[in-house]
């Protein structure tokens, strides 16, 4: 009986003290309005680097593209520009088969990709909606986004179409 008088005494000794120390700890800081809000608070860290990073897009006239396995004339769709489409997120992002000198010889740029996202993530359809300028860089970027699977909103429960912005560094 007397060790649970001393611990719970113990304990309401601590209790006092913590919110003793509390209330002298608040005078100094009762005039701090807490930290000034920021309008995206709640964004992502890679959507936060992306935007930092992100470089102008080049306007040139699309080529068409060249299929690197066949080598023959295949033409990526081009989508039309739609200002109001979601931005993608993706989950799992697989890489292409293929030789390291194969990924880092295709060179750099900025691809915006509009893509089909059905309920489970995958993308079912690609096309480019803002070209890199490359034709061979905007190939493989599709190749790669048919790969990756995104993540779906739950209220979009059989898919969406959004957008994907993809930069290539040498």
């Amino acid at each position: 009986m007397l060790r649970l008088r001393t611990t719970t005494s113990l304990s309401v000794l601590a209790l006092l003290v913590g919110i003793a120390g509390t209330a002298w700890l608040s005078t100094f800081t009762d005039a701090w309005n807490g930290p000034t809000p920021t309008s995206a608070s709640h964004v992502d860290k890679v959507r936060n680097v992306l935007r930092r990073h992100a470089r102008p897009a080049h306007v040139q006239a699309a080529a068409p593209l060249r299929d690197p396995v066949t080598n023959t004339a295949a033409a990526v769709p081009r989508a039309e520009a739609a200002p109001a489409l979601p931005s993608l997120t993706p989950i799992d992002m697989p890489s292409l088969p293929g030789s390291l000198f194969g990924r880092t010889a295709s060179g750099h740029g900025r691809v915006v990709l509009r893509l089909s996202v059905d309920g489970d993530g995958r993308a079912q359809t690609a096309s480019v909606a803002q070209s890199s300028g490359d034709a061979a860089l905007d190939d493989r970027a599709v190749r790669m986004a048919l790969g990756w699977r995104f993540a779906v909103p739950a209220d979009h429960p059989a898919g969406l179409t959004g957008q994907l912005v993809m930069r290539f560094d040498e």
